[in-house]
């Protein structure tokens, strides 16, 4: 058995749209949290000492679940640096010079080879362990994407960014997202929880969370999660043509994509504020 350090998160996805009409669901779902700088180290260690060094969770190769690194960032492939010299070079491209520590990225993987990311997030910290920047990756149905920075967040502190990238044909480019994170260990349970709330000029919109309870991303694990889902990212594709079908037949107003941002990142700001709990 060998994760380097890869984890599983098993939770839920929550959404709830709060006018012109009320629409929610929430459902199971899982993700990965992956080490990036502990994983480069390895593949480096496994390049020079053989193949006894592999992580358990496929990593760019075919896999019932598996990462690649080309799902992320500019693309790049793994000997060019991979995802993580991505990261690395938008961190110092935007100033931020100290997130030396590890660089945690939360993902949905690839299920029989197949992926679709909605939103993806880099918790890049410090050597001291402290967050640095938290980097939201957000990819739409029709294959752009936009990265919003929060720079030196807190866990439990909202951190805002103005909306400037179209998601959904049933929102607005407009508005504010209010990020929150929380990562704790409670009972000897790490739990990681991400939400994002959207709203405008009129108050609160739509509030989102994806949340779960992390644990070693074993090869036990990994098929145990596969064969309980074994079609989740066909699921996840599906539900979101499903719910905007059910959105239309409500009669909420249809909006026509603008064009994508000129910029990939925008840099949002932080609120003073600081909660112990998010539910």
């Amino acid at each position: 058995m060998n994760t380097g350090g890869v984890l599983l998160g098993h939770g839920q996805v929550r959404h709830v749209r709060l006018r012109p009409t009320r629409h929610a669901f929430d459902y199971s779902a899982y993700f990965l949290m992956l080490p990036m700088r502990r994983l480069t180290a390895l593949t480096k260690s496994t390049s020079q000492n053989g193949p006894t060094n592999r992580t358990d969770l496929p990593i760019n190769k075919a896999g019932l679940l598996s990462f690649f690194d080309t799902d992320h960032g500019d693309g790049r492939q793994a000997q060019n640096g991979g995802a993580l010299a991505w990261i690395e070079e938008l961190l110092a491209s935007e100033n931020i010079h100290d997130a030396k520590g590890e660089i945690w990225l939360q993902t949905f993987p690839r299920v029989w080879g197949y992926t679709f990311k909605p939103v993806s997030f880099w918790y890049c910290h410090r050597s001291d362990n402290t967050l640095a920047a938290i980097l939201a990756e957000v990819h739409n149905t029709f294959g752009e994407r936009h990265c919003y920075l929060l720079p030196e967040p807190k866990f439990g502190r909202t951190e805002h960014a103005n909306k400037v990238f179209h998601v959904s044909p049933f929102c607005e480019v407009k508005g504010q997202y209010d990020f929150r994170f929380m990562r704790t260990h409670q009972a000897a349970v790490e739990r990681i929880v991400a939400r994002v709330d959207h709203g405008d000029d009129k108050g609160p919109l739509i509030q989102t969370s994806i949340s779960g309870a992390l644990v070693p991303a074993t090869r036990k694990e990994i098929l145990r999660t596969f064969w309980r889902y074994p079609f989740f990212t066909f699921a996840v594709v599906l539900r979101i043509h499903w719910h905007a079908l059910l959105l239309w037949l409500k009669r909420v107003p249809f909006i026509t994509k603008p064009e994508p941002p000129s910029e990939l990142v925008s840099r949002g700001q932080a609120s003073p504020t600081i909660i112990s709990k998010i539910s």
